[in-house]
């Protein structure tokens, strides 16, 4: 579990540099690793990541990352289980000087040499993208098809912020509270808040499964649905016990990939074990 927090702003550098970390650092317990900050000179965009070292823990895994080719920077929570396999596609299609053995450096190679629908199409994980092509200036925002990594965004004084948590917007030094009372209403009816609400006005999630792209710091957001779940009822039979095992058993492996100790915590329930 990592965190990511960034602006986009027309304050100067060092203000928004200043706010920046602060934000991030209030997603300290998300990474209680290392912490890290990049922006554009000039353009008033600013990302920041706090990590949880999990795979490659030399400073070639820090973020947030630039691609090999220059051209993306990447904040990053969240895992890609399949990297390694993407990895060796990549490699098949050209040798590559890779820096490290992180799965962040794998999806900055894979997304710069496929694009990113094409990229996001082969990543099996959980993971939230703050992504800024630094040749189209523009920042996009991205959620796993399940949306079980967070990430919001917010209009906050003319500034557009985003971050893992509304803990880290509520940094921001001109943030404002203001209950949205539709989306307190939906937590009191069904105990949770459906996305893109937040409890806040001018703050939304992004969806899971979703992409949100922004081309300046004012325009409105353009969502795209990379990934929806298919209608599998009354579809055929269902799988047979010997392939369900295999899926299982090879979600498992994938999940083991790791260059630190290892654990499970098991409730005893039918849905864990």
């Amino acid at each position: 579990m990592c965190g990511v927090a960034g602006l986009w702003t027309e304050r100067g550098d060092a203000e928004a540099a200043a706010i920046v970390r602060t934000m991030r650092d209030a997603l300290a317990s998300r990474g209680p690793d290392d912490a890290g900050a990049w922006f554009e000179p000039g353009c008033g965009l600013h990302l920041g990541h706090r990590r949880l070292s999990i795979l490659d823990l030399s400073p070639e895994g820090r973020q947030p990352m630039l691609s090999l080719g220059g051209r993306y920077a990447l904040a990053y929570n969240g895992e890609v289980y399949n990297y390694r396999q993407i990895r060796r596609e990549l490699d098949e299609r050209g040798p590559r000087a890779w820096r490290g053995s992180s799965d962040t450096e794998v999806l900055l190679a894979a997304i710069e040499e496929w694009g990113l629908d094409d990229a996001l199409r082969r990543f099996v994980g959980m993971f939230a993208l703050a992504l800024w092509d630094r040749r189209e200036e523009r920042l996009t925002l991205v959620r796993d098809r399940l949306g079980i990594k967070p990430l919001v965004f917010a209009r906050v004084a003319g500034d557009l912020v985003f971050a893992s948590t509304l803990a880290a917007v509520h940094r921001h030094p001109r943030h404002v509270l203001d209950l949205d009372p539709e989306a307190v209403e939906a937590y009191l009816r069904f105990n949770y808040v459906p996305a893109p609400l937040t409890v806040e006005h001018d703050a939304w999630k992004v969806r899971p499964g979703t992409y949100v792209e922004f081309d300046s710091r004012n325009t409105e957001p353009r969502e795209t649905v990379y990934w929806e779940p298919r209608r599998l009822l009354g579809s055929g039979p269902p799988p047979a016990d010997g392939e369900l095992e295999a899926l299982l058993r090879d979600a498992v492996r994938l999940r083991m990939i790791s260059d630190v100790p290892l654990g499970a915590l098991l409730s005893g329930g039918i849905d864990s074990s």
